[in-house]
């Protein structure tokens, strides 16, 4: 069973192939396919979800898996929101997890409110005209911590503590993070709705 990948990111592949195994499916990145990435214009999570698994879709003619994640900061009125990925460029560095994290704990020095909120929206969809995408959202609500905790992961994991756990995402085995993490609860809420609405036959 295979389905295209909306997304570049080698990390988000690898834990979500582990999150998607139980249904004997493999991911293949867009980029495998020579699909340029699609335009994410839209200030939801949603809307560039839905945007990058129709144009992945329509260009693989697979069925297509997308996910728009981000950080929402309460201290910052939710931002930076679906511009996480770019957001060490609005502080003069250049795009990346560890520029991005650099960023982060400048802009949060001297703030006493660290909750923050880290969301996963997925979007499958069978073909590029279903009219009935399959939406999941994960959240988990997470204290930024001062500086970088653990080896693990990516993204803004180093600094993306726990409460329950008083760790990191970074200071975890892959198992546990997944278990606990916004993309791993959003692909739990997937894989539920596939099973549930996706007969075999969809797939390639």
């Amino acid at each position: 069973m295979n389905i295209v990948l909306a997304s570049n990111n080698a990390g988000k592949l690898a834990e979500l192939q582990i999150l998607f195994a139980p249904l004997h499916m493999t991911l293949v990145r867009q980029s495998e396919l020579n699909i340029p990435e699609a335009a994410e214009p839209f200030k939801t999570f949603v809307e560039n979800a839905l945007a990058k698994a129709r144009h992945a879709a329509q260009l693989s003619g697979w069925p297509a898996l997308a996910d728009d994640a981000g950080l929402c900061v309460d201290a910052f009125g939710g931002q930076p929101g679906v511009d996480t990925a770019y957001y060490a460029t609005r502080f003069g560095y250049p795009k990346g997890d560890d520029t991005n994290v650099t960023a982060l704990l400048e802009q949060m020095q001297g703030i006493a409110n660290r909750r923050a909120a880290m969301v996963s929206t997925l979007v499958a969809l069978r073909s590029a005209d279903d009219p009935e995408p399959l939406i999941a959202v994960g959240r988990v609500v997470v204290d930024i911590t001062p500086e970088r905790r653990g080896g693990n992961g990516f993204g803004f994991d180093p600094v993306m503590s726990l409460p329950e756990l008083g760790k990191t995402f970074a200071e975890l085995p892959s198992e546990v993070k997944n278990a606990n993490s916004h993309r791993g609860r959003a692909a739990q809420a997937m894989l539920a709705l596939m099973r549930e609405r996706w007969p075999e036959s969809t797939w390639v």
